[in-house]
């Protein structure tokens, strides 16, 4: 069987690749259904990109390779498809989009697109083997015990990083590009929670609370969540991406606000009031308490003085902690690094030693902030492949 294309991963890049791709193409995948990243994220209803994504929202080894993909399918263009679509959906925080009802229309409407421009989706199909040939590819494939051997011009890796295993993950990609000779980034769990193997923060499990968290010399300012395993919420998966192992994060309870200006402007009106009930009145009560002990919070407001609510003010603004590790893969909802960059073109996605080799999305070392960065990297990365397909 003789194909144009064939696209291994029917993920978020696979299947926008192939809805925009010219002659026959196929799209393998070993899951039983198209999508199942797509099914689970955003709590079911898909953070299908953000209003504000730029190249800055994104991290590599080479910040400028996604630049030409980014500025030719723009999050504008693929919110045009979502409402063409009549797929109603609203803004969260920071530019966030969410469908309003299911992840799952974003799905539906990727086959659509796919069905009317006539690929082939085939599901539950594995790979077995993959040999270069002097006009493209061969391969042997596995589909539920029925051997397939196929030839096609352009391969496109879209299977994703390592992230979330028990969703199928592999790093097949990634073995691949080691096949043929192409270099990798170092890789590694991202978007993913802390560790603290004390079991410190198991008294605050469910707590949340707004925090400007630094790591890696990145800075966010989102809600943190105590877990019984650590802290995770969007400001700690977004700096576990600039995090590395034995380092220690920062933390600032106070949000950047004026706190100590607060403190003595309080001290002179309610005096007599707790420390611990005035800090309540900006920070959850149970982390009050339990930071109360470690930070000598313990008498009325009048009882301190301006040295002790600057040295509170600034232990709360700068506290520091260093992680035992990280969830990992598991729980990860991206892989940082990939196949290196600089072995493709950025405006194609082709590989340069390898004519018909292309790979998009997450495979490649471009990994986006969390908010819906990575899917718009997936349709954009996914479109300019397809614009380059070799008829």
């Amino acid at each position: 069987m003789e194909f144009d294309t064939i696209i291994l991963g029917a993920g978020a890049a696979g299947m926008m690749c192939a809805a925009h791709a010219r002659g026959r193409v196929l799209v393998i995948d070993h899951a039983r259904a198209p999508g199942e990243k797509i099914r689970i994220s955003g709590g079911g209803r898909c953070n299908f990109t953000n209003l504000h994504a730029a190249p800055e929202n994104f991290l590599s080894n080479n910040p400028h390779f996604c630049k030409s993909a980014l500025a030719r399918y723009t999050q504008w263009d693929f919110i045009d498809l979502v409402s063409r679509h009549g797929i109603a959906w609203h803004e969260k925080a920071l530019g966030q989009l969410f469908c309003d009802d299911s992840a799952k229309q974003i799905i539906a409407m990727l086959v659509e697109e796919m069905t009317r421009a006539g690929a082939e989706l085939w599901l539950r199909t594995e790979l077995r083997e993959l040999q270069k040939t002097e006009s493209g590819f061969a391969l042997s494939l596995d589909q539920e015990g029925n051997r397939h051997n196929l030839t096609c011009r352009n391969l496109v890796l879209a299977t994703g990083g390592k992230s979330i295993p028990k969703m199928g993950a592999t790093g097949l990609a990634y073995d691949i590009a080691e096949q043929f000779g192409l270099a990798m980034t170092e890789t590694r769990p991202a978007l993913v929670p802390f560790t603290f193997t004390d079991g410190r923060f198991k008294p605050l499990a469910g707590v949340s609370v707004g925090v400007r968290a630094t790591a890696g010399g990145a800075s966010f300012d989102e809600a943190m969540l105590f877990t019984h395993r650590g802290l995770s919420g969007p400001a700690m998966l977004q700096i576990s991406s600039y995090w590395r192992e034995g380092e220690p994060i920062s933390i600032d309870l106070t949000h950047g606000a004026a706190l100590f200006d607060t403190l003595r402007a309080q001290r002179q009106a309610a005096g007599r009031r707790a420390v611990t009930t005035e800090l309540a009145r900006h920070l959850p009560a149970r982390l009050v308490d339990a930071l109360a002990p470690d930070l000598r919070l313990s008498g009325n407001l009048a009882d301190q003085s301006d040295a002790h609510l600057k040295a509170l003010c600034q232990q709360l603004s700068q506290w520091r902690l260093t992680p035992s590790g990280t969830e990992g893969y598991r729980t990860a909802e991206v892989t940082l690094g990939g196949i290196d960059t600089d072995a493709f073109s950025s405006r194609t996605m082709e590989a340069k030693s390898v004519p018909g080799l292309f790979a998009i999305g997450e495979a490649v070392d471009v990994t986006g902030w969390l908010g819906g960065y990575n899917f718009q990297w997936a349709w954009s990365s996914g479109h300019a492949a397809a614009q380059a397909l070799h008829g």
